[in-house]
């Protein structure tokens, strides 16, 4: 059985902090969709031209 007093306190997020999490979490979405771009361009670059395949085995 669950004791009622080892609950955590719970409280509900104004308005602003609605809107800043919000905010937050579109940027974190926005980098790490960048972060993937970058990683596909760089992976596309380097098998297009070779480069580091010859020397890696």
């Amino acid at each position: 059985m669950e004791d009622p007093t080892l609950k955590p306190d719970v409280r509900r997020m104004t308005p602003e902090e609605l809107a800043a999490r919000k905010k937050r979490n579109l940027w974190l979405g926005l980098a790490l969709a960048g972060f993937v771009v970058l990683v596909m361009i760089t992976t596309i670059i380097r098998l297009a031209t070779g480069t580091g395949i010859s020397g890696r085995m």
